[in-house]
C-alpha cells in the first residue's frame, strides 16, 4: 500500500482551506493532516504535525506567506512548500521562489492545476503555472546572486557524472526521473546532488537553474509547460 502525503494547509479562509481539502483528498496519494488560519498557528502546527508538504496562501493576516516559507524553510527544510496565491505578479512569485517555495499555484486555477503541483513538488520536482512558469525563470536570472559566483572554474570541478545529473537537474527532471535516465539509484542521485551544491555554494533548486542557464547549459524553453 502506497503511503499517503501528508499535507497542511495554511489560508485565512476557512471556505477556501475547504475548497482545498477537498481536491486534494480527492486524489489516493494525499491526506490533509492540519489547516490553519495564520502564520503563528502555521508555525506550530508545522512543528508539531512535521507535514511532507504545505500548501501556503501569500495573504495571511499576521505576516505573509513568503515570510512562513522563509521561517518552515529554517525549522523542517525536507518540508515541500506550495504557494497558492490570488497573485500572479512575477515580483510576487519570483520571491516565493528565492524564500524557498518549489511549487506556484494561481488560485483561480486551484481546482485544475492544484493536483498536478502536488504531484510534481512531491517528487522532488519544481512546479509553476503554465502561464508564468517562462516569465518567473527569466525573472529569477535577473536578481542579484547570493554567494554564488557563475564561472566556468566552478563547473569544471565537477566530475563528468556531476556535470551530467546537474544538467538533468537544472532541466527540471526529479530524482527519480534522473536515476532513471543515468540508470543509478536516487540515493546516489542525492549524494552527487549534494556534493553539487556544496562544490558549487548554491542553495536549491532556483540557484542551480539560474546557474545553469548562465552558463548555457539549458534551454529556458525547457521550462515551459
Amino acid at each position: 500500500m502506497i503511503k499517503k502525503k501528508n499535507i497542511l494547509i495554511v489560508d485565512d479562509h476557512p471556505l477556501f482551506r475547504e475548497g482545498l481539502k477537498a481536491i486534494i483528498e480527492r486524489d489516493l496519494r494525499f491526506v490533509v493532516v492540519g489547516e490553519a488560519g495564520d502564520v503563528r498557528e502555521g508555525l506550530r502546527m508545522a512543528s508539531e504535525l512535521k507535514p511532507d508538504m504545505i500548501v501556503v496562501d501569500i495573504s495571511l493576516p499576521d505576516k505573509s506567506g513568503i515570510e512562513l516559507t522563509r521561517e518552515i524553510q529554517t525549522l523542517l527544510p525536507e518540508t515541500r512548500i506550495m504557494i497558492i496565491s490570488m497573485h500572479s505578479k512575477i515580483d510576487y512569485i519570483a520571491e516565493a521562489f528565492q524564500a524557498g517555495a518549489t511549487g506556484y499555484v494561481v488560485k483561480e486555477s486551484a481546482s485544475e492545476r492544484l493536483i498536478k503541483g502536488l504531484e510534481s513538488v512531491s517528487n522532488g520536482d519544481y512546479f509553476l503555472d503554465s502561464s508564468i512558469s517562462h516569465e518567473v525563470v527569466e525573472k529569477l536570472m535577473k536578481f542579484p546572486t547570493r554567494r554564488m559566483g557563475i564561472t566556468d572554474a566552478g563547473y569544471g570541478s565537477l566530475t563528468s557524472r556531476e556535470q551530467e545529473v546537474m544538467r538533468l537537474l537544472a532541466e527540471g527532471l526529479s530524482t527519480k526521473g534522473v536515476a532513471e535516465k543515468l540508470f543509478i539509484s536516487p540515493k546516489t542521485v542525492e549524494n552527487h546532488r549534494s556534493n553539487i551544491m556544496k562544490k558549487l555554494g548554491l542553495h536549491g533548486t532556483v540557484e542551480l537553474v539560474r546557474y545553469a542557464a548562465k552558463l548555457g547549459l539549458i534551454d529556458l524553453d525547457l521550462w515551459k509547460d
